[in-house]
């Protein structure tokens, strides 16, 4: 499994961008897939998670509402939809792939395979 993410840059507060994370394995549909970010001087915290088929989804209380994730399993890709942008969203952002057990995991160990991050920047 190799995870890449792209999609990052700069925005404005207010604006959208939309972060890809592309799988390279062939057994994309069989993971649960989560979104993480880092900012400078905090710890990687979630973002969002969609189980396997696409069907449930989990947001963090600080991007609900604004965030969207999906997943493509035809195209072996996972989509991180952020609207409303904010300062505090700056972060590298990381896909992630795991296993379970939980079909929407949270925590940072739920997870096997990360990307490479790629990051966001919000100016005010």
């Amino acid at each position: 499994v190799q995870l890449q993410a792209s999609g990052g840059g700069p925005v404005q507060t207010g604006g959208s961008l939309t972060l890809s994370c592309v799988n390279s394995g062939r057994t994309f549909s069989g993971f649960v897939m989560g979104w993480f970010r880092q900012a400078p001087g905090k710890e990687r915290e979630f973002v969002a998670s969609i189980s396997r088929g696409g069907g449930t989804t989990f947001y963090s209380d600080p991007v609900r509402g604004r965030f969207t994730m999906s997943r493509d399993n035809d195209k072996n890709t996972v989509y991180l939809r952020m609207n409303s942008l904010k300062p505090e969203d700056t972060a590298v952002y990381y896909c992630a792939a795991g296993r379970g057990p939980s079909i929407v995991g949270t925590m940072p160990n739920e997870y096997t395979f990360w990307g490479q991050g790629t990051q966001v920047t919000v100016s005010s």
